[in-house]
């Protein structure tokens, strides 16, 4: 490459064709094998130095005002084909080739899998016992009518065993009849008169679902919690069908050396009513800490149906325009209910119950 400056014999058209026209020669000789990007271009575009720069000076100083124009455009021609050269080996270059596959020597991308919570694997576990044993399974509302949570179940108002289930009630009712007042439910029995009134005998339905009562919390309480209840209602249906029933279960749930026993008992919507124990899967039956030294384990309730409730329940099929199907005299039922937690807590040896609500991982990842 040469440093010196051309000499331009004039400023008119054809001189300014010319000289410029050897520049470009030059620019065009040197990229033809341009060896050194760099070196070109700071000989060419460099800012104290550069030929460009050099001939602009020389040349701009002394060209007449007319010539000024012409000579700007073919600097700035001359100076696009230089980086243009530059340009052009860039883009000539090959790109390279990205190689697609998998790294075996890099650790994996660990995705842990998403599991049922143990409250919701239990529920599962027990409906499917009743599936086998040809129940279905029908849910209902959680916020629920005085009626429906009460006064069908064989609650009449005032009655004091409505103490004992420490309802939250829906706020502003006042104004509404007291059948027709709105409340959390504290049991998942008002889906059993829903679907004695949608359904006429046989029926045989396993309701799971979450409940709500004003319950402090502690290891053994909570003020939300999960119920499993079921329903059986056809012709000659008796307690040893009960029994039989709750025995398989339990011994479904728990393994078949579990016992069961049952032991009278009240609840306002069935009768005769009982109270079932399990003996203790832990200890066999002869007494540890878990059973409290005793062998057994309370476990749920049951009974059959009152015939108060069916009562209840034809008068309202009557009133949806449905014939009458729940005569005391021809059909009879039973009906149960469980705490899932209770039941969870025992299956897993779990003492507090706050834990399944309480979103730590550390104890749900052990049911994983």
């Amino acid at each position: 490459m040469t440093d010196s400056i051309p000499h331009l014999p004039s400023y008119d058209e054809p001189a300014l064709d010319t000289s410029f026209a050897t520049l470009s020669a030059e620019v065009a000789a040197e990229t033809s094998n341009l060896s050194d990007p760099e070196a070109f271009r700071l000989n060419w575009l460099g800012r104290k130095q550069g030929r460009l720069k050099l001939i602009s000076d020389a040349w701009l100083k002394s060209a007449p005002p007319e010539a000024r124009k012409p000579l700007g455009i073919r600097f700035n021609q001359l100076k696009q084909q230089i980086e243009a050269a530059l340009d052009a080996p860039a883009q000539a270059a090959p790109a390279k080739t990205v190689q697609q596959g998998i790294d075996i020597t890099l650790p994996g991308t660990v995705r842990a899998p998403g599991i049922p919570h143990p409250l919701l694997k239990t529920m599962y576990e027990i409906e499917t016992v009743f599936h086998h044993l040809g129940f279905s399974t029908s849910t209902g509302p959680q916020v629920e009518s005085d009626f429906y949570n009460f006064e069908a179940l064989n609650f009449p108002p005032n009655h004091p065993a409505r103490d004992t289930q420490d309802t939250l009630v829906i706020a502003r009712q006042q104004s509404r009849p007291s059948r027709d007042r709105l409340l959390m439910r504290t049991h998942t029995s008002p889906v059993q008169i829903r679907s004695m009134i949608a359904s006429p005998p046989p029926l045989r339905i396993v309701i799971p679902g979450k409940v709500h009562r004003n319950d402090a919390a502690d290891a053994t309480h909570s003020p939300i919690f999960h119920q499993v209840e079921g329903l059986c209602v056809d012709t000659n249906i008796t307690f040893s069908d009960l029994k039989g029933t709750l025995d398989h279960a339990m011994k479904a749930l728990f393994g078949a050396s579990v016992k069961t026993r049952f032991f009278p008992s009240f609840f306002p919507f069935t009768e005769p009513s009982a109270d079932v124990q399990i003996s203790c899967p832990f200890c066999g039956g002869s007494g540890c800490r878990k059973c409290k030294h005793s062998g057994w384990i309370e476990l749920l309730g049951c009974g059959m149906v009152d015939p108060a409730v069916f009562a209840s329940v034809d008068e309202q099929r009557k009133a949806q325009g449905f014939e009458p199907a729940y005569d005391p005299a021809r059909i009879s039922g039973f009906a149960f209910g469980m705490g899932v937690e209770r039941i969870a807590m025992i299956q897993h040896g779990i003492s507090d119950i706050g834990q399944f609500y309480s979103g730590d991982m550390r104890f749900l990842e052990q049911f994983a």
